[in-house]
């Protein structure tokens, strides 16, 4: 069975974003950038939010034709345009989309567990809003978390309050020559 990753960068204090969502402290160098072209070339596809959505779509569909776009940013322009994209948003038009892309209205927690019986790689989730829906529902098999050094102070949580406990277990760590640590946790087994 197939399973499903959140896979998100974060403060030291738990922020995914800082108040207005800047990302610009992000540490994504050559090796991390590597590091996660590995990670998901072989995965079967991403569910994404609009947000995040919007914001990969603005760039990476076309970043390989770039003249300044790295070796390692081109291969990952490749692999995002080409993986299958399913967008959960209640504003784009429901239907195909470009860049392998689907826009469905809302999350169906039966829908992703049929997802997660298809053959093919894991399913990665992305974005902090579409991650707490999926997190409700108990479907994030894996979070993978990439701790950059730095406090931002305030910003926006990447867990909002809620009154499920979730049990992990540590599965892997790696610490990046830039300090970002890579924690890996999965669900705990009951």
């Amino acid at each position: 069975m197939r399973k499903i990753t959140l896979s998100l960068a974060v403060s030291l204090d738990g922020y995914f974003a800082g108040p207005n969502g800047e990302l610009d402290w992000h540490l994504v160098d050559e090796e991390v950038h590597r590091h996660h072209n590995e990670r998901i070339k072989p995965m079967g596809g991403f569910l994404h939010g609009r947000v995040v959505h919007q914001l990969m779509d603005g760039y990476w569909p076309t970043a390989d034709e770039d003249p300044s776009a790295t070796e390692t940013e081109r291969e990952f322009a490749a692999i995002y345009r080409d993986m299958p994209k399913i967008v959960y948003s209640r504003t784009l038009k429901p239907g195909p989309a470009d860049w392998n892309t689907t826009i469905v209205p809302e999350v169906v927690p039966e829908e992703i567990r049929a997802l997660k019986e298809q053959p093919g790689g894991d399913l990665g989730v992305g974005g902090a809003e579409l991650a707490a829906e999926f997190r409700r529902h108990d479907l994030i098999d894996e979070y993978w978390l990439y701790v950059t050094p730095v406090i931002l102070g305030r910003g926006r949580p990447l867990f909002p309050e809620s009154d499920a406990t979730t049990h992990l277990r540590l599965a892997g760590t790696h610490t990046f020559g830039n300090g970002v640590v890579l924690l890996r946790y999965e669900r705990a087994k009951a």
